[in-house]
């Protein structure tokens, strides 16, 4: 496992992060006792970013993850945790005030079993007025860091034209981290566009969804996800390329996404399958072949970098 410095923030992640969405049942159902050992297989693998959010499965991913984490020495780990986004009864909320945000942050460290959070972020920013984030949430979260209840700050969102506005209309240091998912996996690199842009301001890149929610893995996209199909198709090609070759795409996605840029801090992964996670820091231990990268990224071709919105 190799570790990389997160901007200015001191802390040094492991290039393979673990992302506790899983845990809420997001995808598919958990056996909770299942669960609560993959995270202990992934500390135990050498993992020290964890990531989570009151969202996802609605208050349950954190739930489970504080069962788990009441078990592992505060030292091993790195936490991280969101404002802004929802959910109660199956119905997505969203509430980027400041009050709900330092409401938010203190419910989320009794279900975690923590008593501090080290980098709180405000969750998929396009959802929220912009301007909110800059005026009223970040500020919230920047008083609970002045107060040592929080280390750092972040924001998420899968456009980083988004990451981009609200730290320019933002006071220097507050933002310390940006989180963007499936902009730099092997379908899409766009995220390599805005490096140059986050270093000069020292603010540190976490990259998540190495499988691009699934476009690339063997078992292919699930019904619900949101790329075109001329994407979903391409992808599909990839894997049975990769296939052929006895080289599952999975593997080859995950290595790419951790192997191939330093300035990227973590990468995010998500399973609810202990053996699944030892399976992902194996693969995280060997190098991508560049040229089973270059073959699967012509597959791709004119689909390369094809964008769709959020959900």
């Amino acid at each position: 496992m190799q570790y990389n410095e997160l901007g200015k923030t001191g802390m040094r992640l492991s290039n393979l992060g673990f992302g506790a969405s899983s845990l809420g049942g997001v995808f598919h159902g958990i056996r909770e006792s299942e669960a609560i050992e993959a995270v202990f297989t992934a500390i135990d693998g050498g993992i020290n970013f964890i990531d989570v959010s009151p969202y996802y499965g609605h208050l349950k991913a954190e739930t489970v993850l504080g069962k788990a984490l009441k078990d592992i020495g505060r030292d091993r780990y790195y936490l991280s945790t969101k404002v802004g986004r929802y959910g109660k009864d199956g119905v997505n909320t969203w509430d980027y005030s400041a009050r709900r945000a330092k409401e938010s942050v203190y419910e989320s460290m009794e279900r975690l079993n923590v008593d501090y959070i080290d980098l709180i972020n405000v969750h998929d920013v396009e959802f929220a007025d912009l301007r909110q984030v800059v005026e009223e949430t970040l500020p919230a979260l920047a008083e609970l860091r002045d107060e040592g209840v929080v280390r750092h700050l972040g924001i998420t969102d899968l456009q980083p034209e988004n990451l981009q506005w609200v730290i320019e209309h933002s006071e220097e240091g507050t933002v310390e981290s940006v989180l963007n998912f499936c902009h730099y996996c092997l379908n899409d690199d766009l995220l390599l566009d805005w490096l140059d842009f986050f270093e000069a301001r020292g603010i540190g890149v976490i990259n998540a969804s190495p499988f691009s929610m699934g476009l690339l893995s063997m078992r292919g996209a699930p019904d619900w996800h949101p790329a075109p199909q001329s994407l979903k198709d391409a992808c599909a090609r990839a894997a049975e390329y990769c296939g052929a070759k006895g080289y599952p795409i999975d593997k080859l996605a995950i290595q790419y996404s951790t192997s191939l840029n330093p300035r990227i801090a973590s990468t995010l992964f998500s399973s609810a399958n202990p053996e699944n996670v030892k399976k992902n820091i194996a693969y995280v231990n060997e190098p991508a072949p560049t040229e089973l990268v270059e073959a699967v990224q012509a597959i791709i071709g004119d689909q390369m970098r094809v964008r769709w919105k959020n959900s």
